[in-house]
């Protein structure tokens, strides 16, 4: 990418009050095509309240939000999602009852006909759903099953084939690994770095700094609303990123207390 093409979306001193609780204040990051931007955190640090400005369910106090290097605001998550950015959270927006391909589609089913004649085109769909997922490297044995039959994994990977196949520019996930063992949380990842491959800036959400140093390319560290620092990977490493998220001195302290006293 060349050094003079703006970031697909970036935030410049972003600050969001509900009434006198300060949620977020002076927090800037960058989100580049083709590439993971991960932002840290554990419970009360900004995530949540970052995610709804970024997917235009709130809209930001202060500071810019700016896409494709103009400033811009969005008043709705269809907004949102109408210029490319794309949420994924933790209850993935699934029916499991319904067959995987079925969920693929939902709210956005390809129809055939025309008029009074007009149906579902259920053919298309389901021939659809297996190559979009099979071009993620997601291999479903048969997209007729219900999605609730998927592993945690299997279902995140479905609902992150939906958001690409759909033209997301911006991906942004909401703790996809945070409910799933070491094994399946490594098939989300895979299924992350293979959106990032393929062009999509993804923002990753997560507490874990294990699960996102792998992936990230870049890593905002949130602490009570407020930014610890953004880093590119080349930066920080994964032992000083775990020990800037659990406070540093305060994370020696604790291991001081707990430890067992000789003898």
């Amino acid at each position: 990418m060349s050094a003079g093409t703006p970031p697909l979306l970036e935030l410049r001193d972003v600050g969001k009050d509900y009434g006198s609780v300060i949620a977020l204040d002076g927090i800037s990051a960058t989100v580049r095509a083709g590439e993971v931007t991960c932002v840290l955190g554990d419970n009360g640090a900004g995530k949540s309240s970052l995610i709804k400005i970024l997917a235009g369910v709130h809209r930001a106090d202060r500071g810019e939000v700016l896409l494709d290097g103009a400033p811009t605001s969005f008043g709705s998550p269809r907004e949102a999602l109408d210029a490319g950015i794309a949420t994924v959270y933790q209850d993935l927006a699934i029916v499991p009852l319904m067959a995987i391909w079925r969920n693929f589609f939902l709210g956005a089913e390809p129809t055939r006909g025309w008029g009074p004649f007009r149906r579902f085109d259920s053919a298309l769909a389901k021939e659809t759903t297996r190559r979009e997922l099979a071009a993620m490297g997601i291999d479903i044995r048969d997209p007729n099953q219900p999605v609730g039959t998927l592993s945690g994994g299997e279902r995140q990977s479905v609902a992150i084939a939906r958001a690409v196949h759909f033209g997301a520019r911006v991906l942004i996930l909401d703790e996809p690994t945070s409910a799933l063992g070491v094994k399946q949380a490594g098939v989300v990842l895979r299924y992350v770095a293979q959106a990032r491959d393929r062009g999509v800036g993804v923002v990753l959400i997560t507490h874990n700094p294990h699960h996102a140093y792998p992936v990230g390319d870049r890593f905002l560290v949130l602490n009570r609303g407020r930014s610890l620092g953004e880093f590119t990977k080349g930066g920080i490493s994964r032992d000083e990123l775990t020990r800037l998220m659990a406070g540093g001195a305060e994370l020696d302290q604790l291991a001081h207390e707990l430890e067992r006293p000789a003898g």
